[in-house]
């Protein structure tokens, strides 16, 4: 017996039992800035001016103004948590931020029953128990690409859960789509889709893919996936944790919650 074989047999498992259990890897890991209105002072713009992607913006409330906060644009720079001198925006871990609505991103949107029963069941029935997915990369900076890779790690060992990534479209179950649609790929984005079986789903992972991200809306892109296809999970950060697209492919199969919703956040799965 080779040596190398040897020495990995002596170290045992190595993949996490999460999310069923144990380790999810993630611990002191920093994620999106948490928002306390009760904190928030009036008529301060501080976090306004230093938020680079405009995740932080205000708007009109009757006669007053109140801060909305789109987590979907954030790149987790951190600038509003040290711009801020109230302490309303504070570090976290909060990483599970994958939704099934866009809305669900933005902090003061009215929440609504939005999944319908008949289509989790659906879902789960066909896609319960294997998920084989296509990835397009649409002009990402490879950050996203990064945490993907990580996925395949001993640690992650994604198709313990029965995921799987395919080169081929027409095998694929889901694309999961990440950069901010540039012009250039549009066309071929929109091609891989309909070469895609259906039933077929779309998820749009990292910030860029939500909502454009830092170059949104530029000379060479759009704002990510709005008005390109139709999505079906939405996974904003810049990029998403292993954990987190994990736990967003869990959510799309029905096989796990939603964490975050608008005006609530729950911290890598536990209340916060």
């Amino acid at each position: 017996m080779p040596l190398w074989t040897l020495y990995g047999l002596m170290q045992g498992k190595a993949s996490t039992a999460w999310p069923h259990s144990g380790d999810e890897g993630q611990e002191g890991v920093l994620g999106m800035p948490r928002y306390d209105p009760a904190l928030c002072e009036d008529g301060c713009r501080r976090c306004v001016d230093a938020c680079m992607p405009h995740a932080i913006s205000l708007a009109a409330d009757g006669a007053q103004e109140r801060l909305e906060v789109d987590y979907g644009r954030c790149i987790v720079c951190q600038a509003c948590v040290e711009a801020c001198p109230s302490g309303a925006f504070s570090a976290s871990g909060d990483w599970a931020f994958g939704v099934r609505r866009r809305a669900d991103l933005v902090w003061a949107q009215a929440l609504a029953s939005h999944e319908a029963g008949q289509l989790r069941h659906e879902i789960r029935r066909v896609f319960g128990r294997s998920l084989h997915v296509r990835h397009v990369d649409a002009g990402s900076c490879n950050g996203c690409e990064s945490e993907l890779q990580a996925l395949n790690n001993p640690f992650y060992n994604l198709h313990r859960l029965g995921i799987f990534f395919t080169p081929s479209p027409r095998f694929a179950d889901l694309l999961l789509v990440t950069g901010p649609v540039t012009y250039a790929m549009r066309d071929p984005l929109l091609e891989t889709y309909e070469a895609m079986p259906a039933p077929k789903f779309v998820m749009a992972m990292g910030t860029c893919a939500v909502s454009g991200g830092i170059n949104g809306g530029g000379y060479a892109c759009g704002n990510g996936l709005e008005g390109v296809l139709p999505v079906d999970i939405y996974l904003p950060g810049c990029p998403p944790n292993p954990a987190a697209i994990i736990q967003a492919l869990l959510l799309l199969l029905g096989r796990g919650a939603q964490q975050v919703h608008a005006g609530r956040m729950d911290r890598g799965g536990r209340d916060g």
